[in-house]
C-alpha cells in the first residue's frame, strides 16, 4: 500500500520544479535506491561525488 507524502517533511520542489525527497523520508523508507539522491542518508550521494572528482 502506498503511503501519503507530506510536502515540506517528506519532499520539496526545487527551483526547476522537480520533487526532491528529504533525508527524513529516505531514512524512513529504509533502504538506499543507489540513485545518488541529493539528501541520501546512506552516503551514496557522497560516494558518487567522490568518484566523479577522481575522473
Amino acid at each position: 500500500m502506498a503511503q501519503k507524502l507530506t510536502e515540506g517533511e517528506d519532499f520539496y520542489f526545487n527551483q526547476q520544479g522537480l520533487m526532491v525527497l528529504t533525508a527524513k523520508y529516505l531514512q524512513k523508507r529504509g533502504y538506499c535506491c543507489k540513485n545518488a539522491c541529493k539528501h541520501c542518508p546512506y552516503g551514496f550521494h557522497e560516494q558518487v561525488a567522490a568518484k566523479r572528482k577522481e575522473v
